[in-house]
């Protein structure tokens, strides 16, 4: 706004001289003196404007100082930079907002040719949809894995390999994003480490007034009236004249009064039914409580009895010609369900083609709705994934072939190979991979019947979270490059296994790949014959 009073000062001191045009100045020397003037305030007017000028580009030269040692940093590697959720987070808000800050900035004083380059990057930048998906991804990562605010805000996360902190106005935004969904817990927790950063010092352009204004609501819509009437005074010493403040502090001390009267007339039996529904609530698990757990490892463990019957070993698949002579390592995660992990499945040179075959077509994970039986977007599956299909690569057909030779099972009824690649606090919350009876349409249009079986690769290693784990028994199976796990779906019987309920884990720190095959039922009759027994 500054730059443009002065340009308006600048352009009306040029069109000045013309307006008195008519008057013939060389006939007057009075006239003449008039422009003297004119011309002295020009300069004046020209001066302040370089002034400006050298200002602004001092401050662009420095952001862009600040960016080159930055990209210069995350290019080395890519996906072990973006393996930090901050620094993703950080990356969606400088494309979405800060450049775009930058453009309004020097859009009419730069040349045409970073105009026209911003505007042609600008289409493909993210959006805000993306830049509060990075938030409530970071969001995500410190509910599941027990993130203390201060600890996620300066960077401090295992097996990262560039550290990134968050000042206070990433802070205060990520407060802000919170606030728009009326996630009240998660607004106070950041708008609280918003004014800490700057309580020791921080320099900052995020302001305490506003921070404390939102903060007092979220602690008061969370029923803690008593810290919403302390921060609403700590504001009002900053700005006794804000409206709103003044008000709330109105509010908030008439509904303390009622509160104390209420409490009067409390009897000793609702304190009683309050303490028994307090109770229920602890011996209440639910399964996102105990999916959270066994991504971080906790949970349900496998007693040293279980332990005993698992076992690694050689395995031939079942005297297959091709592994006969060269069998692979095989070894037990699980035993009910059963889950097998093969080691050294997949060479590197067969990820690097498969991830090079997928990243062009890579697009939003979809699921089958119950409903309609057709794909769709869910916000529980957090990452973008391709199909393969078998005749597009000798790689792929390899991989097919593998697959089938080692379960026994046919593969050409299967669903083409699924490849995945989760972005920031990228999860699949817990889910079957067969159809219900209650959605007998899920694979209508496949023709072959209900997914018998799931095969998955682990296509990279991930450096903190990114397990798959099934919550009805307590497995975790984390992510190690080069291997696969496989499992049953169905009982030989047809029936569907529900302790095959699983879940893929967000990703903390780093970038995870896999992929996966579905196999069906339609072509395994002979393969895997059906059973008398459900559930044998």
């Amino acid at each position: 706004m500054a730059f443009n009073k002065i340009w308006y000062t600048l352009a009306l001191g040029l069109l000045l001289p013309f307006s008195y045009a008519h008057t013939d100045f060389f006939t007057s020397i009075g006239h003449m003196t008039d422009l003297i003037n004119t011309e002295k305030d020009l300069v004046v007017s020209l001066k302040d404007y370089i002034k400006a000028e050298e200002s602004k580009l001092e401050q662009i030269k420095k952001w862009a100082e600040k960016l080159d040692q930055l990209t210069d940093t995350a290019t080395k590697d890519p996906e072990g930079f973006l393996g930090h959720p901050v620094n993703a987070f950080k990356l969606m808000k400088r494309l979405n907002t800060e450049w775009g800050e930058l453009e309004s900035l020097v859009l009419k004083d730069m040349s045409d040719g970073f105009i026209s380059n911003m505007t042609i990057q600008r289409q493909f930048f993210p959006n805000d949809e993306d830049q509060t998906g990075a938030a409530k991804a970071l969001l995500r990562l410190q509910d599941t894995y027990n993130l203390d605010t201060d600890t996620l805000s300066r960077g401090n996360l295992p097996g990262v390999k560039h550290k990134s902190f968050l000042t206070a106005e990433d802070c205060f935004e990520l407060g802000k994003i919170a606030y728009t969904e009326a996630d009240y817990y998660h607004t106070e927790l950041w708008m609280e480490q918003a004014l800490k950063q700057l309580d020791e010092g921080e320099v900052s352009s995020a302001d305490k007034v506003y921070i404390l204004d939102y903060l007092s609501y979220a602690v008061y819509q969370q029923g803690d009236l008593s810290k919403a009437m302390m921060l609403t005074r700590r504001l009002l010493e900053l700005d006794p004249e804000h409206q709103r403040a003044n008000g709330n502090m109105k509010y908030f001390e008439y509904i303390m009064a009622k509160e104390k009267d209420a409490n009067k007339s409390s009897t000793d039996s609702e304190d009683q039914l309050e303490k028994e529904t307090e109770v229920k609530k602890k011996d209440y698990l639910p399964e996102r409580r105990k999916y959270e757990m066994l991504c971080r490892g906790e949970g349900l463990k496998m007693t040293p009895q279980r332990q005993k019957r698992l076992f690694c070993r050689y395995y031939d698949g079942n005297r297959n010609p091709r592994y006969i002579l060269g069998p692979v390592k095989q070894e037990d995660e699980w035993d009910k369900p059963r889950i097998v992990r093969f080691l050294d499945i997949i060479s590197d040179e067969e990820i690097e083609t498969v991830k090079e075959l997928a990243k062009p077509r890579l697009s939003r994970a979809t699921v089958h709705d119950p409903e309609t039986g057709k794909l769709t977007t869910a916000h529980y599956r957090v990452s973008k994934s391709a199909w393969l299909s078998g005749y597009e690569s000798p790689v792929v057909s390899r991989i097919n072939t593998r697959i089938q030779d080692l379960t026994g099972l046919d593969v050409s009824t299967a669903e083409e190979l699924q490849v995945a690649n989760y972005g920031v606090g990228g999860q699949y919350e817990p889910h079957f991979d067969f159809g219900r009876k209650d959605e007998p349409d899920a694979f209508k249009e496949l023709g072959t019947g209900n997914r018998i079986a799931t095969w998955l690769f682990y296509m990279s290693d991930v450096s903190a979270g990114g397990a798959t784990v099934f919550p009805e028994v307590g497995a975790s199976v984390w992510p190690k490059k080069g291997t696969a796990v496989f499992w049953y779906n169905l009982f030989p019987s047809g029936e569907g296994d529900y302790s095959t309920r699983h879940a893929a884990c967000p990703v903390l720190v780093g970038n995870k790949w896999v992929s996966n095959k579905w196999l069906h039922e339609r072509g395994q009759e002979f393969r895997r014959p059906c059973t008398l027994s459900e559930l044998e």
